[in-house]
């Protein structure tokens, strides 16, 4: 007897299903897609605990004749084709019969449909590839699919699903694709009772883009048109102030179909080239219309991929059409235009309080309503406990040692005018030397008065009961011989306003003052972030936050990560949030775009995000915007408080994001350049 056997149809629908049906989002990708296939205009998706459960996909369309229900659901059964030559002018979203068949043999299955508006309809029943009743029933015209407990007989299957928020983000994700691909289907989505996306049918796609991204975005969206003889395109694109951090918010749709292509993303980002930020990518939705035959969706059994016969042509006009729509505009970025009212808008005075000299103040800073601590203004802590942080301690030198060095400016005051520089600045770095000597004993005069502060700090890092940072560690301050393994940098100038040029014994030191910055900034906003609750501050006029509906959704299970970052977020109707309070340490000014940066890091990353990752993102994010930038010209008091600051950190040598802060040119090899040595 041969080994060689024919499988039983409900053993080949099962392994086919693991083809077609990979998660609950598949099942709902084929029954929408059927729905759409069969002339819907109104398409109702509803799902409970993220589609595990239940869903079910209700429409108007044409129906199944009674004839047909139970043909419909074996294997290879279609209505789209009928020859090979039809595979080469595919116009329909499905066509191989494979969907309901697979569907059906790995869940409990129940199908109602009506062919028109008599009423009349055909009810069938399938549990796990067995049809357990096929009767007549009474249903409006339209087809009306439930499928219960996926993957009831298929443990395996069940036991890889993900979490509920997981699913649930892949089915919102496909749902707002294909209503964005779809605008003249009303289309609505529920979960668990809650409606996630509801869109009217009136053909608008910016209405659909607003109904998904929300009111604002549709607002800051591009029309984008352009024809070949080929292709005809359609759609709209973010202006390069708009982005997210990922290519999520891309669409792009085929003859109705939402597919992944390469190249026409590659298209999109080349022609915004140089507009975007690093890392970041627009909203774009793309509709490419062409004949059937020069597209092949027979590539993969999910149908997401395609090929084009002629792609570089595609890829031209798609780069030229959004480079054309971007350059009817000008970006410069600025505020919202400010709404109209019939009011006159009421402003609170405001009371100006006395406002002192910040050289005039301990370690040179400056103390205000908004910056009560004193610390300085661009986010550098005046003394961030749980560590031996000197803000104005020259590179190299302990605090005793401090007490006898130069005086420090550790302040980097964000002032009013750009041209403001310390009055006596100038004439203290040129005085004769007996004066410099008199501004010396001066500060040390000041730093005896702020050492006991400086110690009792020290001594409560050092203490037991203090607690642990977490702060990943790099290299120690001191080499096991006992000598700095930072060097003693002494400030020359400034390069271009980026550079910081200094010196030591080794040789000359360029220091990138941004990089610098964010390390130290980094490091405080890390230390910070370990505590953010006793910092934590009430708004009087909260915050308010707009996302999609699937994302508010997935948000709302993650609103324990935000209260432990220090952010305070309720939400506030289907896709809004509040932020009621943040700590008072965040960047002024920046505190609105970090939240929104930390929401974007938990969607994108809710497979393996916990709050030691986000603390670390946060910090990073902080950090790069409290930091100086290039071209922001220094004076030499404030370059050597930076020098120290960077001296005191855990890990001097590099930048948040890896990137060096320090080059070196050793005395040799400058002697070299200048032929002073020949060897």
């Amino acid at each position: 007897m041969g080994k060689i056997q024919v499988l039983d149809e409900q053993l080949a629908n099962q392994i086919a299903a693991g083809e077609v049906v990979e998660r609950p989002a598949s099942v709902i990708k084929e029954l929408v897609e059927n729905a759409i296939d069969a002339g819907s205009s109104v398409i109702d998706i509803t799902i409970e605990e993220g589609g595990l459960s239940f869903i079910r996909v209700t429409d108007n369309g044409g129906g199944i004749e009674p004839a047909d229900m139970e043909t419909a659901f074996q294997r290879h059964a279609t209505s789209k084709i009928s020859s090979s030559s039809d595979l080469f002018k595919i116009a329909s979203l499905g066509f191989r019969g494979e969907a309901l068949p697979s569907i059906a043999a790995v869940s409990r299955l129940e199908c109602v449909s009506s062919i028109d508006s008599t009423g009349l309809a055909q009810r069938l029943v399938i549990e796990g590839g067995t049809v357990t009743a096929n009767e007549p029933a009474n249903a409006p015209q339209g087809t009306d699919m439930s499928v219960r407990d996926l993957f009831y007989n298929t443990p395996a299957r069940l036991k890889y699903m993900k979490a509920i928020q997981t699913e649930l983000g892949h089915i919102t994700d496909y749902v707002y694709r294909i209503a964005l691909a779809h605008p003249g289907i009303a289309i609505t989505l529920k979960h668990n009772g809650s409606v996630l996306l509801r869109t009217l049918g009136t053909g608008d796609r910016l209405q659909v883009i607003a109904a998904v991204y929300g009111t604002n975005t549709a607002k800051a969206m591009l029309k984008v048109e352009g024809e070949t003889s080929d292709y005809d395109l359609r759609g709209f694109i973010s202006k390069p102030e708009l982005t997210r951090a990922n290519r999520n918010g891309m669409t792009v749709i085929v003859n109705g179909r939402y597919i992944r292509s390469h190249a026409v993303n590659q298209a999109i980002l080349q022609a915004y080239h140089t507009l975007l930020p690093i890392n970041r990518f627009p909203i774009v939705v793309l509709e490419i219309g062409m004949h059937p035959s020069l597209l092949d969706v027979n590539v993969h059994p999910s149908k997401m991929e395609v090929r084009f016969s002629k792609e570089n042509e595609l890829r031209t006009l798609v780069e030229q059409a959004v480079k054309g729509a971007l350059g009817q505009v000008r970006h410069i970025p600025g505020p919202a235009e400010k709404p109209e009212r019939e009011k006159p808008l009421f402003v609170q005075d405001a009371i100006s309080f006395h406002r002192p000299d910040p050289l005039s103040m301990p370690w040179g800073q400056e103390r205000s309503p908004s910056n009560p601590n004193g610390s300085g203004s661009q986010g550098i802590p005046s003394n961030p406990s749980g560590s031996s942080f000197n803000p104005g301690r020259p590179a190299g030198l302990s605090t005793s040692a401090a007490n006898t060095g130069s005086s420090y400016n550790t302040s980097f005051p964000q002032l009013p005018k750009r041209e403001y520089v310390p009055k006596d600045a100038t004439e203290r770095l040129y005085k004769p030397a007996e004066q410099r000597e008199q501004s010396v004993r001066e500060a040390a005069a000041a730093w005896e008065q702020a050492a006991p502060v400086l110690q009792a700090a020290e001594e409560a890092a050092a203490s037991p009961e203090a607690p642990d940072s977490e702060l990943p560690m790099g290299e120690a301050n001191e080499r096991p011989d006992g000598t700095p393994a930072f060097p003693d940098l002494y400030w020359i100038g400034q390069l271009h306003g980026t550079y910081i040029v200094a010196q030591a014994e080794e040789g000359l030191y360029l220091i990138d003052q941004h990089a610098a910055h964010e390390r130290i900034n980094y490091e405080y906003y890390f230390q910070k972030f370990g505590n953010p609750q006793a910092a934590s501050q009430q708004l009087l006029v909260p915050l308010t936050l707009e996302f999609t509906s699937g994302e508010a959704e997935q948000l709302r299970g993650m609103i324990g990560l935000f209260q432990e970052a220090g952010v305070e977020l309720e939400p506030f109707g289907a896709q809004t949030f509040l932020v009621r309070a943040y700590p008072e340490w965040f960047p002024q000014g920046e505190e609105q775009a970090i939240i929104e940066e930390m929401a974007e890091l938990l969607l994108s990353e809710r497979k393996s995000i916990n709050i030691a990752k986000l603390r670390e993102k946060a910090a990073i994010m902080c950090s790069c915007k409290a930091s100086i930038k290039a071209n922001d010209r220094k004076t030499r008091e404030e370059g050597e408080a930076l020098l120290a600051r960077l001296a005191a950190c855990i890990q001097p040598y590099t930048c948040p994001h890896g990137r060096p802060i320090v080059v070196h040119l050793s005395t040799y090899q400058l002697e070299k350049m200048f032929k002073r040595v020949m060897s």
